[in-house]
Formats: structure tokens, sequence, C-alpha cells
């Protein structure tokens, strides 16, 4: 019997016969329900997030892509959750460097396929989780129906081009999106999720107005019932989100745009990501060989924020070039742990997701989100619509 994962692989990194997506719908609604013996095993988290937003989490098909550290960490706290299947995707193979850094791996797995040598320590994690792997670039798809059979869609560690290629496909399938990368000391998370609905449940203080709460944010709904003997009131909110191409290039939020305090108070890491992506999309190879052209670039985008020039220091600059390419477990595990609890609650559309840009800086222990839309002081978000799955679509 097919699994009831998103696209199995028969070990090679090829797909199964045309009806295993017949199978996977099959399977998938003979388990719509979480038994009584989950109950007992998840017994923890239902009580955390609900038998409901559980259920949904039991049911997810995940594709993750790049297993590196900060990926063993994704896959780690999602497989414990209890999804329905993660499908582990990599087409590079182990290096000395990774078995440093990654505890799916040993000195016995250097030279064999990253996904392939990390899925038997991911299935050990919990045996109900069905682990799949693919061995190609992801990256590099052009059928978007592809990632139709996810209900969402990770990408960590990889460089601009190949995060807005597959964010590009993830959109246009109508899947939430999230990048992560690490660099030493440094992070982040981006999300796109498209049009996201959400439920915040708390006690009524006062009258919840049907209304925009931000640019990208409105209410939407209000239901109201009784817990305890008190009155709880289930609160839906929308969030609008971008595609990280779009984000790249947007300002800063509008309640940031021209309050010189706040301004002074955005962290220089976010000039740094943005400096690197835009670096990555142009093919310019390692900043470290261009530091002189690196940091001309660099102030440019600060300047771009309308962030004051004395934020942006040489000493600040110099210290997230001296961490690129480094791997440090407590700052994966800080950023695995806060990528998968945003999935969670995405998946159980319970609690307020990340809007969109979250960083990390190890150094200071500071973890600022910022929203980053094409929009400005008193402009709505648009929305942007999914196109059709069989659409075509040009990578970069």
């Amino acid at each position: 019997m097919a699994d009831p994962a998103a696209p199995a692989t028969n070990g090679q990194g090829t797909f199964p016969a045309p009806d295993a997506a017949g199978e996977l719908v099959a399977a998938i609604a003979q388990a719509e329900t979480v038994s009584a013996d989950e109950i007992a095993l998840y017994d923890r988290q239902i009580r955390l997030w609900g038998l409901e937003a559980q259920n949904k989490i039991r049911n997810a098909n995940i594709l993750l892509v790049s297993m590196k550290a900060l990926a063993n960490e994704v896959a780690k706290n999602l497989v414990l959750a209890g999804i329905s299947s993660i499908t582990l995707a990599d087409h590079e193979a182990v290096t000395e460097e990774d078995v440093g850094a990654q505890f799916f791996l040993s000195e016995a797995d250097v030279g064999k396929n990253r996904a392939h040598a990390a899925a038997p320590q991911v299935q050990k994690l919990n045996p109900r989780v069905k682990v799949n792997v693919l061995t190609h670039d992801v990256s590099k798809e052009t059928d978007t129906g592809f990632f139709v059979p996810f209900d969402l869609i990770i990408a960590t560690d990889l460089d601009f081009i190949a995060l807005t290629n597959i964010n590009g496909c993830a959109r246009i399938a109508n899947r939430p999106f999230y990048a992560g990368g690490s660099h030493g000391m440094y992070g982040y998370i981006f999300a796109d999720l498209g049009q996201h609905d959400f439920v915040i449940e708390r006690e009524v203080s006062r009258k919840t107005e049907l209304k925009a709460e931000s640019a990208t944010r409105s209410v939407t709904g209000v239901q109201f019932k009784k817990e305890n003997g008190k009155n709880i009131e289930l609160v839906t909110k929308r969030e609008l989100y971008t595609p990280l191409l779009l984000s790249n290039t947007s300002p800063l939020a509008p309640e940031l745009q021209g309050n010189t305090r706040k301004l002074k108070k955005v962290h220089p890491l976010l000039t740094c990501i943005r400096t690197l992506w835009e670096w990555q999309r142009q093919g310019n190879g390692s900043p470290l060989a261009a530091l002189p052209a690196f940091t001309a670039s660099a102030m440019d985008r600060h300047k771009e924020l309308t962030l004051p020039p004395e934020t942006l220091t040489g000493d600040f600059l110099r210290d997230f070039l001296s961490n690129l390419g480094c791997e440090i477990a407590p700052v994966t595990a800080y950023l695995g742990g806060q990528l998968a609890q945003d999935v969670i609650n995405v998946l159980g559309k319970r609690e307020q997701p990340i809007q969109n840009l979250m960083l990390f800086d190890g150094e200071d222990s500071s973890g600022p989100v910022y929203a980053l839309h094409p929009i400005f002081v008193n402009d709505p978000v648009p929305t942007i619509i999914s196109l059709p799955v069989d659409a075509p679509i040009v990578l970069a």
C-alpha cells in the first residue's frame, strides 16, 4: 500500500507509479481522526494546542529541502510532534564538515547522499511518521504540480536563487512556504503563507471589532464559548504574505518609516541578510573574495531602508562575514525550534505566525521580527493571487 505522504520515492530519488496520488487521498481519508493510543502518546501537546489542531498536524505531509544542521533540528521537532510524513530532499553528499554539525550523521556516512544518510535516524524518532527521501535538486523543479501533495514546504540553507525558485513554485501551488538559514552566530526564518487564517482564543475583555489591525492583518470573525465559567472568544484573523523575491526589496513596515527612534533600533543583521541575498541574486560568488564591493552594497541597502548610517558598523559587518558557512549547534537548535513551532501553529491554524522575517543574533540573544512588504504608509498590502497549478514557470 502506498504511503500517505507527499510523493514517496523508490529509494533512488524517482517517483512511483502515477496512481500514487489516488492512494494518497485514500490513505488520508482512512486516517482522519486521532486514535486513543495517539492521544496517550501526544497527551502533553494536545493539552497545549488541542485535539483539533493535533488532528491537523497528524495529517500533514511536509517537504524539507536541504538536510544540514538547521534542517536536522526542524525534522526532529516536526517528527516528534506527530506529523503524517516528512520528505527529506537533498542532492548533496555528506562531508566531514556535515558530520561535525549534524546529529543524524556519523563518519560512516561521509560520501553518502545527505537525505538518505539522515532518514534512518529521523525514522527512529517516531515510527508512526512516514519518512521519504528525494535525491534530486528540488530547487530546479519546474513542474509546480510536484509541490501540490505537500501541505507545507520548508527550504533551509540554500542561496537566494534556489529559495525564490522554490517559493515561486510553492505559491503557484498554493502551499505555505518557509525559508531558514544559519550563518554561525546569526540566522533567519522567512515565511510566505500566501493568505493565512488563524484563531486566537482569549478571555473576553472588550468587544472585538471586525476590522484591519495592520497593513497585513485583519479580524474576519468572532465566536464565543463558555469554559470553566469564563466567557471565551475565538477571534479569526487573516494575514497576507509576500514572496521572498519581493520582500527582499520591500521597505520597512509603515509604523517604522519616518520614526527616528524606532529606526535606530532596527538590527543591522537585517541589512546584512538582505545584502547577502542580493549578492547571491546577482551571482557574485563569495562575498569574502570581494569585501570592498560587498561593504559598499551593504551601505547602499542600509540607506534604502532609510536606516541611520551609524547603526551599521564595520565591526558588525566583518563579524557577519566571518560567520558565513559556519553551523553552530545552539543557534541551529534555537532556529529549528522556532521554525518548527511556527509550522505547528500554521498547520493547527492557531496563534499568530511569523510575519514575515525573523532574525536571530546569537551574540546578544535577540530575535527581532520585521514585516517586509511592497507597501508604504497608509497603503494596504496587495493580495497576490495564486496562479493555476499547471501554469508555466521560468526559473532564474
